[in-house]
Order: structure tokens, then C-alpha cells, then sequence
């Protein structure tokens, strides 16, 4: 039995590198590129494919999957800015041009970066600085149309261009964070005083408007006293048979020595000038019709 086997060992072995010489297998989104002395002969997707030995050699695999290659540009602005650029440049071979994008291109990605390169060093020298921000997706979007047409020839098909970055010089970018940080800063000021003049408004009207309310209950109040002094007059007139003017003399009195003891009677009040005549009693009415309401005034104030 061993010998046997030992017989029939190199056959299995020869029969073994025979079949790897002859089969192969194309593994999904991919392709192989077959080769017959040296010359292009078919294209082999995936499956289980027959090569000849010796005369044919399968070269490696073509991936038909999406890649991304990240390109940094380094360029100035049009406010001469330097600034550092990174785009995102997602590509795949297209089905129907293997054949180009193997022979026709010997290193893809340093061709697509050196297009990548010269476009955007064409397109951002045009623009300041704030408009390489604000219109980014406009410059990727141009950077994918101006490589679509080039490297479609070549086999391949440009599915996007994403910048993913941009990036001032350090003294720029400090300097624009303190023109924004100003910017802030005078905004606030602004509100702040605006803040400010709106208080100050409301409580000028607010004053205004006490002073309003406070003239009328003054003025209700004088009329009040009026009033009852008027009912007050009449009625001691009509008890005592007295004449208005006597009995008016007797009730201003009796409001002046009352206004004067509640002012006295406060702790805060000073010095008050009343404009009168001791020795002369019947002055008083005339004195008194002409500062009863300052006194009233003052006693209410107090």
C-alpha cells in the first residue's frame, strides 16, 4: 500500500501544478487581464476561467471597486493667502475601458494628483480667502468636471470630488478668530446700550406717568376739600346764623393751626417760612386762602 501510494505520489503532484498552470478564478468586482506570448488577448471576469500553460499569463487583478485617493494642495489666494487644501477624489476603472485604464496609465494615482494639482491651483488663486470657504462645493464640483473628460480617455470615471479641508496659515486663522471675537464683542456693546436706553425710556415714561397720577389725586384731593369745606360752611351758617365769610375765617383758621401741628409733628420736617401776622387775627384769612393748599402739600409730602 505504501508503495502504492509512493508510486502515484508524483503523478498527483505533477497532475496538482497542471491544474494550477490551467485554472483560475476571477474573484467578484474584479477582472484579469489574460495575456498570450507577452500580447494582450481577452479580459476575464468572475468565474472559474482556463488559461494555457506556458503560452498564456494572467496578470493581476483589476479591482472595479470605488477608491479614493486624498490629494494636499498647498496654493495662495487671491488676498494672498496661503493655504493648505485637501480633496478627496473618489474614481473607478469603468467596465467598458479595462483595457485603457491597465496600458494606458502607468502609476493612476499620481496622475490624477498632478490634475488634481493644476486645477485647483487654477481656480483658487481666483477667490479671497472667505470665498474659498463659502464656495468650496463649487470648486470640488469643478475640479471633478475639468478631470471627468481626461480621465475617461484614460479608462477611468471620476465619481466625486470632496474637499475635506481647508486650512489657513496659524497667524491667519488667530487673526480672523480676533476680527470675529471684535465683531461679537461690538454687537453685544450695541445691545448692551440699547438694553441700557430702553430702561432708562420706560422709567422716564414710568415717572412721567406717576407724576400724572399724582397732580390728579392732588387735584381730587383739593377738590374734595373744597367740597366738604363748602357743606361744612353752609351748615354751621345755617345752625349758628352766622355769615359765610366769619364762619370761613373760623374753619381756615382751624385748617392752618392743623397743618401746622402735623408738620411739627414729624421728626423729619426743618424750618417752615408761613407768610403770617400774629397780632393782626383777621389777616390770616387772606394768608391763609393763599397758602392752606402749600401747607396741605408739604404735610402729604412729608
Amino acid at each position: 500500500m505504501i508503495g502504492t501510494l509512493a508510486y502515484y505520489l508524483p503523478v498527483l503532484v505533477f497532475v496538482c501544478l497542471v491544474m494550477r498552470m490551467l485554472l483560475f478564478v476571477v474573484r467578484q468586482q474584479t477582472c484579469i487581464i489574460v495575456e498570450r506570448l507577452g500580447k494582450f488577448n481577452r479580459i476575464c471576469y468572475p468565474g472559474l476561467h482556463i488559461k494555457i500553460p506556458l503560452l498564456e499569463a494572467a496578470k493581476p487583478p483589476i479591482s472595479l471597486r470605488i477608491h479614493q485617493l486624498e490629494v494636499d494642495v498647498e496654493t495662495k489666494t487671491k488676498d494672498n493667502v496661503f493655504v493648505r487644501v485637501i480633496i478627496a477624489v473618489q474614481y473607478r476603472v469603468l467596465s467598458s475601458k479595462i483595457y485603457e485604464a491597465y496600458y494606458t496609465l502607468h502609476d493612476t494615482d499620481s496622475q490624477i494628483t498632478a490634475f488634481v494639482f493644476d486645477l485647483v491651483r487654477a481656480q483658487i488663486p481666483l477667490l479671497d480667502l472667505d470665498d474659498v470657504f463659502s464656495r468650496k462645493d463649487d470648486i470640488a464640483d469643478a475640479v471633478r468636471d475639468d478631470l471627468k473628460a481626461p480621465m475617461s480617455d484614460f479608462g477611468y470615471e471620476i465619481i466625486k470630488a470632496l474637499i475635506t479641508d481647508i486650512d489657513p496659515d496659524p497667524n491667519v486663522k488667530a487673526a480672523m478668530n480676533e476680527i470675529n471675537t471684535a465683531q461679537r464683542l461690538r454687537i453685544a456693546a450695541s445691545e448692551k446700550g440699547e438694553a441700557e436706553r430702553i430702561l432708562k425710556v420706560k422709567s422716564a415714561e414710568a415717572e412721567a406717568e406717576a407724576c400724572i397720577l399724582h397732580g390728579k389725586g392732588v387735584a381730587g384731593q383739593r377738590q374734595a376739600i373744597i367740597e366738604g369745606l363748602s357743606h361744612s360752611v353752609e351748615g354751621l351758617v345755617r345752625q349758628t346764623g352766622s355769615t359765610p365769610t366769619s364762619v370761613m375765617d373760623m374753619v381756615l383758621l382751624i385748617q392752618y393751626i392743623d397743618a401746622l401741628k402735623d408738620i411739627g409733628a414729624h421728626a423729619k420736617s426743618s424750618v417752615v417760612f408761613v407768610p403770617h401776622s400774629p397780632g393782626n387775627i383777621a389777616s390770616i384769612n387772606e394768608q391763609l386762602r393763599e397758602t392752606i393748599f402749600a401747607a396741605d402739600t408739604l404735610k402729604h409730602d412729608s
